[in-house]
């Protein structure tokens, strides 16, 4: 057996893989347009301004995902992660108050305790992962019930809630803006920027891209699997903690109803974008459109009556169903052999 390579099969392969590449630009294209014609308010600059801030959180989540994805793994936990956090960063800075008072260096406590916390806990799931043999999927849906039970207890079946006097410190954080953005689309901007850099124009994305082709291959190429894809989940860890430090500002507190169903927007976010959810393929930028496709679709339902805003979650379960079903078909097409 043999594979040959035609100039028209290479013609239809680059078509395809274009397609693919251009498919979330143009979903997202439409679906502005959509909402303009439903209600012309949908391009105003305080609802796009709003459109920007909300994508923020669950884009900078999903850019961590990517990479997790890219190398084959998966990662459930994120909202319940972002929920736990949420919870300690609230219990750290109401009990800083008494010795360092209501200023910055509370504020800076609360974020430093996030991203070790972000660290650690994407720590324990990329060794658990590789270390401990077991099944991402597996373990990260134990983490996820762990974590949200955790926040559960910590808040006694309720809700934590920052200090006042510390809100108004760490208020600009979410409703403060630099040269008319707000300061979450400028985190979403960095992570980005960060993201596609690794993911393109490093070896570390390179690896992750081999490990999700195959990754019996990837370690015959001395590649170190295990630490590669440990380190996916670091990274997806400190996303969800930069997430975190600017959610917590928005409504100054966090009970075990907080981040719920982020693990699903995240991940739909990166399957619409293009990333295919079986490894080997990953892209920051579709990912970057996947959160805006989404945010987008959940505005519009705000706009209309045409459907429950409750209906959100089965929108975008209905997205992630969709999007894989595409990309096997695409890539399907994609691969011709001949004998």
């Amino acid at each position: 057996m043999t594979e040959l390579s035609t100039p028209a099969a290479s013609k239809s392969r680059t078509l395809v893989l274009d397609l693919k590449a251009a498919g979330p630009f143009v979903a997202l294209t439409i679906l502005v347009v959509i909402g303009y014609l439903l209600n012309p308010a949908f391009l105003s600059e305080g609802n796009l301004t709003n459109l920007l801030t909300r994508s923020a959180f669950i884009g900078v989540i999903a850019v961590g995902a990517t990479f997790v994805i890219t190398t084959g793994g998966i990662d459930l936990s994120v909202g319940s992660m972002a929920a736990v956090i949420s919870g300690m960063m609230i219990i750290v800075m109401n009990s800083a108050l008494e010795t360092f008072g209501a200023g910055l260096t509370t504020v800076f406590i609360g974020c430093g305790c996030s991203i070790v916390l972000g660290l650690g806990a994407g720590l324990i799931n990329g060794l658990l992962t590789t270390k401990g043999k077991i099944e991402a999927f597996i373990v990260t849906l134990g983490t996820m019930g762990i974590f949200r039970s955790l926040v559960t207890y910590f808040a006694d079946g309720g809700t934590l809630s920052l200090d006042f006097a510390i809100r108004g410190t760490y208020r600009p954080v979410y409703y403060g803006s630099v040269l008319g953005l707000p300061v979450p689309v400028w985190v979403f901007i960095f992570v980005a920027i960060c993201g596609w850099f690794l993911m393109n124009r490093t070896a570390f994305g390179r690896y992750c891209t081999a490990i999700g082709s195959n990754e019996s291959v990837a370690k015959y190429s001395a590649i170190k699997v295990d630490r590669i894809k440990t380190l996916t989940y670091v990274i997806q860890g400190f996303c969800v903690s930069l997430a975190t430090i600017v959610y917590v500002p928005r409504l100054g507190s966090a009970s075990a109803s907080t981040g719920v169903l982020w693990e699903l927007e995240a991940i739909a976010a990166v399957i619409i974008g293009g990333t295919v959810l079986k490894g080997g393929y990953g892209r920051i930028g579709g990912t970057i459109i996947g959160a805006l496709i989404l945010t987008v679709i959940g505005n519009i339902l705000n706009f209309t009556d045409l459907i429950s805003n409750y209906l959100n979650g089965t929108m975008q379960g209905l997205i992630i169903i969709i999007a894989v079903w595409l990309q096997r078909g695409e890539w399907g097409r994609g691969k011709t052999t001949k004998t």
